[in-house]
């Protein structure tokens, strides 16, 4: 199973326009928690979830906000 890792960089693309790729970098990771710097430079922290696909994080709560998994390291 995947798993974040500080240092690494993670993209996922927008829903609603798959063009649109927001990007990720984690500063720091602790058992439950991930520290990053979003795309717009500020530093956020969210809590990891877990499901049959491996780690995930959703910084935010509204109906189109993007998903970040583990899986999707960015090349």
């Amino acid at each position: 199973m995947k798993k974040f890792e500080a240092g690494k960089v993670y993209q996922t693309r927008a829903i609603g326009d798959s063009e649109c790729i927001f990007e990720i970098e984690v500063i720091s990771r602790t058992a439950k928690m991930v520290t990053f710097k979003q795309f717009d430079g500020r530093v956020r922290r969210s809590k990891v979830q877990l499901d049959e696909s491996g780690e995930y994080i959703t910084p935010d709560r509204y109906s189109f906000a993007p998903t970040y998994r583990a899986s999707r390291e960015a090349a």
